[in-house]
């Protein structure tokens, strides 16, 4: 299907992008027909859905069913003083809609469960996790899988965070993480603290992985975990495969539609 040309306004706003040989115009069209569901709009979403709105994304849906705290405000760079006590999603769409008012944003908010999961992420080409406990990541990744969306996946804790991209077919995250931890091991980052810019960090390498999806470009963070230690400032990488006795997408998959996943993990909805 033949491009339609960039207006002028839309060659100066993406002329960084158009510059570079890896994407050009060819790969920023695709930005802008692309298609991205953003689940979380607090620390890891903040980064992520700023700068896939900056990079001409063409539509963000974007889910959330909190409200902003004013103890969001240190590293949830979506919102602002001025939005504590809004929803998150209204808050983000403000926030994005003066940063690119040509992105179309798509306001869901609500908590992505599995009772609305596979209707809420089929319309996207991509979905993002900005969520942040093991519940919501399990049925994400089971979802994805069951559309044959892609993935892209970070998490934070303390001062240290990962990143990973799960393809179907390619491994899922119960293949990194068969079982969740004992409820009650991994503590909230209210009670045990975070490095507020550690957000920034992986939930940029989030945007930068869901470009390379929508464009085709580059490597992308597939079968590998990239490591990130704050404080050493240190990378280290990891790889995966997909486990032949995976559940969900391994050779005999035994769960096959989404599960309740609070007591797969045995917590409580929040």
């Amino acid at each position: 299907m033949p491009h339609h040309p960039l207006a002028p306004s839309q060659v100066e706003r993406y002329a960084r992008h158009i510059a570079l040989s890896e994407i050009g115009l060819r790969g920023q069209h695709r930005l802008l027909q692309s298609r991205v569901l953003i689940v979380g709009l607090g620390a890891l979403g903040s980064p992520a859905a700023t700068y896939l709105a900056a990079a001409g994304v063409g539509t963000l849906g974007l889910i959330d069913h909190d409200e902003v705290r004013l103890a969001n405000l240190q590293q949830q760079i979506l919102h602002r003083t001025e939005t504590v006590g809004s929803s998150k999603t209204d808050s983000a769409a403000r926030t994005l809609a003066s940063l690119n008012p040509e992105v179309r944003l798509e306001i869901h908010p609500r908590r992505l469960d599995r009772s609305n999961a596979m209707t809420l992420m089929e319309k996207y080409d991509v979905i993002v996790d900005g969520t942040d406990n093991f519940g919501s990541r399990y049925l994400l990744s089971d979802a994805a899988f069951f559309l044959k969306k892609p993935l892209v996946h970070g998490s934070i804790f303390r001062i240290e965070g990962q990143a990973t991209v799960f393809l179907p077919g390619r491994g899922c995250y119960r293949c990194l993480y068969p079982e969740p931890p004992p409820p009650g091991l991994v503590g909230d980052a209210q009670d045990v603290g975070v490095l507020a810019p550690l957000a920034g960090i992986i939930g940029t390498i989030e945007a930068i992985e869901t470009i390379k999806l929508v464009t085709g470009k580059g490597e992308p963070l597939v079968n590998r975990v990239l490591l990130h230690d704050a404080l050493a400032m240190t990378f280290r990488e990891i790889r995966y495969r997909r486990n032949p006795s995976c559940p969900v997408c391994g050779d005999h998959p035994r769960i096959r539609q989404l599960q309740d996943y609070n007591a797969f993990v045995g917590a409580v909805a929040r």
